[in-house]
């Protein structure tokens, strides 16, 4: 039977509609798998499929060389007995003991960082020489081991053979190239930075205080003070005090000199003889004044004004300073981006997990702490925890200067108008205006 009238096909803003719906369906099928791909090619670039260890390895590193990509059972083993023995230990600890874990850690650190560091160098482009190892060998003799048998006593203690010695001066090598790479890429300090820096410091480290030059008869005995003090009344020319000062005090410093001190400033002095040496003028003859356990006789020769040094004067010298504050800083950076970065490609062999392993399973808790420590009620408590995390507040990138060590903090978030319009207050980032409970997420939108 045919249609019914009108009923004949939908209308063609109906067939349009459902075309375009169509289409929206297939789209987001699409889209999904697309999405899945991604991620799974996301997942296996990252890492995310926690890649096994080969068997005969303990460790394995993404992202190196081949010939330094593993670290065989074979290379553990020998460099644990170096660890036994460079601890001086009379045999190697029972597995599972704790001075085991602890020596385990120390090798697997070792062993783990060469990798790191060589795999680094290969990325920024460094290489080392033979020649450079010899060198740095040399010094290394010259500076810790004065006699050849000194350095074979030091190989047998630690049970090392000439060549692991190479290959760890190798690694010091390399570690001082990145250094100095790091360092040479960090910014230089602006012209600004050295003027607050002067400007910062001027009073305390680059102005001479305000002093004096004096002449001072020095003695226990009261009655010497009193008899110099008689001749000089007499003559104080600097021939007299010449003359004077051998003869009653008993300073040898300024005795042989005339008595004569300079560039005495306040700092130190107090009472009475701060007074007979700031409060006089030049020539006055001031004493006797006691001070703890002795007598003065004084006499001012000359008045130094305090005095700054000029931006100019010192100009290299902050430079230098706030060069290796900078450096310092970017240095630290790179360390903890190196941290970071190297421990997402190392994957431990099961029982070789160490905290440098991207499969380390931890409890949140420091390696070096007590399990005590974060027990309820221990049955014997710890002696020492680690101290409690401070919270911290960020500065705004770019905000921090010496004027303004801690920086701007960030700016909040600012509120969805609703939060403010209805109750006309503010509300905390996070909460909900009183009587109403947190929403979690706002409703998704439908379309209906």
């Amino acid at each position: 039977m045919g249609a019914k009238g009108g009923q004949r096909g939908k209308p063609g803003r109906d067939r349009d509609r459902d075309r375009a719906a169509g289409r929206q369906r297939l789209g987001l099928i699409l889209f999904g798998a697309l999405l899945v791909a991604l991620f799974v090619g996301f997942a296996v670039a990252q890492g995310l499929g926690s890649p096994s260890v080969p068997s005969g390895d303990v460790v394995k590193v993404q992202n190196v060389p081949d010939e330094i990509a593993a670290i065989s059972q074979k290379d553990f083993d020998r460099a644990f007995a170096q660890q036994v023995k460079g601890a001086k230990l009379k045999k190697p600890p029972a597995p599972g003991s704790k001075k085991y874990e602890e020596v385990k850690e120390a090798t697997l650190t070792e062993l783990i960082e060469g990798v790191w560091l060589r795999g680094q160098a290969e990325e920024m482009g460094i290489t080392t020489t033979d020649k450079q190892v010899e060198e740095e060998l040399a010094q290394i003799k010259k500076s810790s081991f004065p006699t050849p048998g000194s350095y074979d006593k030091f190989l047998e203690e630690s049970g090392l053979s000439q060549e692991d010695v190479n290959d760890r001066v190798e690694l010091q090598v390399v570690i001082n190239a990145i250094q100095e790479k790091v360092n040479a890429e960090a910014p230089a300090p602006t012209a600004s930075e050295i003027s607050d820096y002067y400007e910062a410091e001027k009073e305390k480290q680059f102005t001479e205080k305000e002093s004096r030059d004096v002449r001072l008869i020095i003695s226990k005995d009261k009655a010497k003070v009193e008899a110099a003090k008689k001749e000089l009344d007499k003559d104080n020319s600097p021939a007299s005090w010449k003359k004077v000062a051998p003869k009653y005090s008993s300073d040898p410093t300024s005795k042989s000199k005339g008595g004569l001190q300079e560039g005495i400033t306040a700092e130190f002095l107090k009472g009475e003889l701060k007074e007979a040496i700031f409060d006089s003028a030049t020539g006055e003859l001031k004493g006797p004044v006691k001070f703890e356990t002795n007598w003065f006789l004084i006499e001012v020769v000359k008045l130094n004004p305090a005095k700054s040094k000029t931006l100019a004067e010192v100009k290299a010298q902050i430079e230098e300073t706030l060069k290796g504050e900078k450096q310092q800083a970017y240095l630290g950076e790179f360390a903890s981006d190196f941290q970071t970065k190297w421990v997402s490609r190392t994957y431990c062999a099961s029982g070789y997990e160490i905290e440098k392993c991207a499969n380390f399973k931890g409890d949140g808790h420091p390696a070096n702490a007590a399990p005590a420590c974060y027990e309820a009620d221990p049955k014997t408590p710890a002696t020492e925890c680690p101290a409690p995390v401070t919270p911290i507040s960020p500065a705004l990138p770019g905000s921090v200067t010496l004027q303004k060590p801690k920086g701007e903090p960030f700016p909040q978030r600012p509120l969805p108008e609703s939060a403010t319009a209805e109750t006309g207050t503010e509300v905390p980032p996070g909460a909900a205006p009183e009587g109403e409970a947190p929403s979690e997420a706002p409703p998704s939108e439908t379309g209906e």
